[in-house]
């Protein structure tokens, strides 16, 4: 048997074996080798035994890297290794205090770095079981949604265009089939797939055959699974390769760049000082213990692991609201979305008909309620409703159930409309059984049912286009009753109809009469118009509120739909849309050079193909914006690739769009694609804040260093005492800036620009000023304390301060462009909780005996905390200042 081992052979019975050459045999050939009845398909028992022997329907993942070996990688880092050898060179000149330090914090760091790689690696998979595809197959003798993982050979499974072929099979069943296979033969054509048996013929001219991962772009398909898992043709390929790792982010590589930049920096310092110290007579151990402390001050090894960590917090954030993030790096992205281009069905619109206004007895009636819910009402619901809605209920062949509805979606909002009235539908046709019907045609444009009354008369009820209704009718029901359908009568009743559509309504008449002969169409003569209804797919209640807060988050909504122009034109005024209306017969007349320069101006495209949005996104792509389209169709798959966050829709979209997506929506609401985009802003500057503050720190460090040489000062902090900084404020104070809530005015600032640094201009000014601050505040405390309390005390009030510093600048570093102080500043509990930690373990390192020996500390008095503390306040006190200077400047 293919691919199975001799055991699994003999446990496998030969009425399942997986056929050789399925693509050879006829599909009653597949079936008797398989052991299996296409109408019925496996019963569960046998679906069960032959998981048990073929195993998952999954392909085998890369090995695991052993636990131990991840941790070991935690060191593989190039600063870390600076890091090492620091340690080896402090060992060397004998200060084995700082060689036991640095080593323990290595350990340390390696065991946090560990353990939140562990955390996001549990978030992404937490992600991925959110996206187990199903298949649709045949079982004792039912049809079941089932996980695609549990499909064996012998199942029977049914596709529809837009799915994706969960396993390997041979067809049974082709209607008009059509099969993307390029990811698998390389063919960029679908390729015509038929029940037809094949010689022996290369992979890619096997049309008898579906193919794991491939999908129907057209058509109906049954086919009988014959290889699952690694046994498929995709299976051979993916034993093949090694997995690939995903590549570092834009902003991973950014980081990366900036480490080294600093590593560098931590060079020019440490060769600075050398000479500096070589010229004045320094020891060789005292060089080198100072080049030690200038490595670990230099070295922000922290930063890798919190954006990491940062990011899958971020994504499983957005999970939990409706947005699955498929790709990390997509989630820098949706920070600097310029423009959304959103389908109107379903995601700006309910996808459920329902009926707005309905005119009868001359009167033009509102009705209340939205979607297939009958809680509205039909306001001047007089008995003469009754009457006029009979032909609605009764020419229809719709039935609400508790789950919403059975039946076509516009017979269905005609039943709501009747229920709203206060009329039962179902009991109607209890009451008045239907005896004959003429169904609708798209020729005819109506549809008409007869019924017998109590009275043993035949009613026909009919419902259809206005105009040709008008046809059929010699009478009206108007204020006055029952009057003859006159031009004027007949002029009023087409201004309705067209105030109506005007409003992006459809429109349906409803008429009666008493039946003299058979069911036919000559029964239909002499009709009365009863009444005219206007039927639309309503707004979502929140889209409005959610495209008012893109406008004022400078982002652009545009919607595109297949709709008509004018019933597109009437949901964009519901939902404030600004921009022109151009449908995709004006967009084949355009220019790509044409279509570029009105993008901007254009806000609704209507009666659209998908090839049109491609067009729409590289227009929009070359007036540089950053574009996010929403897809859910096979053929969307290309536009959702073209743009730079592709967002398929998890409820109604295929397959296919999905995995072309970069974001999935479970709830296929537009509300939904703001959020994200408001949580990518706050992801985003999460990040600055924390890589803010974090290289202030070691920006800070080194000024330190080297200001106290230049001054002929002791070094104000030693290795052991940094790396202490680098675990107390490093750790958990910038965990707590990277899940900072939201800032209230995230989407009241325009979009960022997409090529934008973290550290720009400005950013790096202020990150060189706090360092600056904190490098004259430690080493002016410790020439100011030195003298009147010896060197030792000066020492370590220069080393708590420079850890009290960090709590004031982690106000700066959150308020990156806001106001420095507020009740914002208070919303971040577990940040307050933090620095309250940090205060106590560095009371801890000052005063308690064994850590004074490890840190080389002394015990300070009140007078001492408080110099230490108003000193650290001054970062915080110049950058009120420099901001009020600047606010009086403008």
């Amino acid at each position: 048997m293919d691919g199975l081992t001799a055991a699994q052979t003999e446990r496998t019975p030969s009425r399942a074996d997986t056929p050789r050459d399925a693509h050879q045999l006829t599909p009653a050939q597949v079936e008797t080798g398989l052991g299996v009845d296409p109408g019925v398909g496996l019963s569960s028992r046998e679906a069960a035994e032959r998981v048990a022997v073929h195993g998952p329907n999954q392909l085998a993942e890369p090995a695991r890297r052993p636990e131990w070996l991840k941790f070991l990688d935690q060191f593989r880092n190039w600063l870390i290794g600076i890091l090492i050898i620091a340690a080896v060179v402090a060992g060397a000149i004998g200060d084995i205090r700082d060689a036991l330090v640095i080593t323990v914090v290595l350990q340390i760091n390696a065991v946090l770095g560990y353990l939140q790689e562990r955390r996001a690696e549990r978030s992404l998979e937490a992600l991925r079981r959110m996206l187990v595809p199903t298949a649709r197959v045949r079982r004792d003798g039912t049809e079941q949604l089932v996980e695609a993982d549990i499909l064996v050979p012998g199942d029977v499974v049914l596709l529809e265009a837009g799915d994706r072929v969960p396993a390997d099979g041979r067809l049974i069943v082709a209607e008009t089939v059509e099969v993307a296979e390029a990811a698998l033969t390389g063919e960029s054509q679908p390729v015509a797939k038929s029940t037809a048996v094949t010689g022996p013929v290369p992979l890619a001219e096997r049309t008898g055959m579906l193919f794991m991962n491939t999908a129907l772009t057209r058509g109906r398909a049954e086919m009988i699974v014959t290889a699952t898992g690694m046994r498929t043709e995709l299976g051979s390929i993916a034993e093949a390769l090694r997995a690939d790792a995903e590549p570092p982010s834009p902003l991973q590589i950014q980081l990366d760049s900036l480490g080294r930049r600093l590593a560098l920096l931590s060079g020019v310092a440490v060769a600075a000082y050398a000479l500096v110290a070589l010229t004045r007579g320094e020891s060789l151990a005292d060089i080198a213990l100072r080049a030690v402390a200038l490595a670990v001050a230099a070295i922000p090894e922290g930063l890798p692991a919190v954006l990491a960590l940062t990011l899958a917090l971020g994504v499983y954030r957005m999970a939990r609201r409706g947005a699955i993030v498929k790709r990390l790096a997509s989630v820098e992205s949706l920070g600097s979305a310029t423009v959304v281009c959103s389908d109107k069905t379903g995601t700006l619109t309910l996808n459920e008909m329902t009926v707005r206004a309905l005119w009868s007895g001359g009167r033009l009636h509102e009705v209340t309620g939205e979607g297939y819910g009958t809680n509205g009402v039909v306001r001047g619901g007089e008995a003469t409703l009754v009457s006029a809605l009979l032909p609605f209920a009764l020419c229809n062949d719709a039935h609400l159930t508790d789950d919403g509805f059975v039946g076509d979606p516009t017979e269905a909002a005609l039943v709501v409309l009747a229920a709203k009235a206060g009329l039962d539908a179902d009991g109607l046709r209890v009451e008045l059984p239907r005896t004959g019907e003429l169904p609708f045609d798209a020729a005819t444009k109506y549809m008409a049912t007869f019924h017998r009354e109590p009275d043993g008369r035949t009613r026909v009820y009919v419902k259809g286009a206005v105009d040709v209704l008008l046809g059929l009718c010699s009478e009206v029901v108007t204020e006055d009753g029952v009057s003859e359908l006159d031009d004027r009568c007949r002029g009023e009743v087409l201004d309705v109809t067209r105030q109506l559509g005007g409003s992006g309504l459809r429109v349906l008449g409803a008429a009666t009469a008493v039946a003299d002969g058979a069911p036919d169409q000559a029964s239909l003569n002499g009709l009365t118009l009863v009444s005219v209804a206007g039927i639309a797919d309503p707004p979502r209640a929140q889209a409005r509120d959610a495209i008012a807060l893109c406008r004022t988050a400078g982002v652009t909504v545009k919607m595109i739909t297949g709709d008509h122009a004018d019933t597109a034109a009437a949901i964009a005024r519901e939902l404030d849309i600004d921009g022109d209306v151009v449908t995709g017969a004006e967009l084949d007349l355009m220019t790509p050079q044409e279509l570029s320069r009105r993008i901007d101006d254009i806000g609704v495209f209507a009666r659209v193909v998908p090839e049109h949005k491609v067009a729409i996104v590289r227009a929009l792509s070359e007036r540089g914006h950053v574009v996010a389209m929403t897809g859910d169709g096979v053929n969307d798959a290309a536009a959702l690739r073209a743009a730079h966050i592709g967002v398929a829709m998890g409820v109604t979209g295929t397959d296919v769009a999905k995995e072309a997506a970069d974001m999935v929506l479970t709830d296929d609401d537009f509300s939904t694609i703001v959020r994200a985009v408001r949580e990518g802003r706050a992801i985003y500057a999460n990040i600055v804040k924390f890589v803010r503050f974090q290289l202030a720190t070691n920006i800070g460090a080194i000024l330190s260093l080297l200001g106290a040489a230049a001054a002929g000062l002791p070094a104000p902090l030693t290795a052991a005492q940094l790396l202490w900084i680098n675990i107390i404020m490093d750790g958990p104070p910038a965990m707590a800036l990277a899940v900072d809530p939201a800032e209230d005015d995230v989407m009241r600032h325009p979009p960022r620009d997409s090529a934008e640094r973290i550290l720009d201009a400005r950013r790096l000014i202020a990150i060189g000023r706090a360092g600056a601050v904190m490098a004259l505040g430690t080493v002016g405390l410790l020439a100011f304390a030195r003298p009147w309390a010896g060197t030792d005390t000066a020492l370590t009030m220069a080393f708590t301060t420079f850890v009290l510093f960090q709590l004031f600048n982690a106000f700066n570093a959150r308020a990156d462009q806001g106001p420095l102080l507020g009740r914002h500043q208070l919303r971040n509990r577990t940040l307050w909780w933090c620095l309250a930690g940090v205060l106590v373990v560095q009371i801890a390192a000052v005063h308690l005996p064994w850590a004074r020996t490890v840190f080389g500390t002394q015990p300070l008095d009140p007078v001492q905390w408080a110099l230490c503390l108003g000193t650290a306040a001054t970062v915080l006190l110049v950058e009120l200042l420099v901001r009020a200077v600047k606010r009086l400047v403008r």
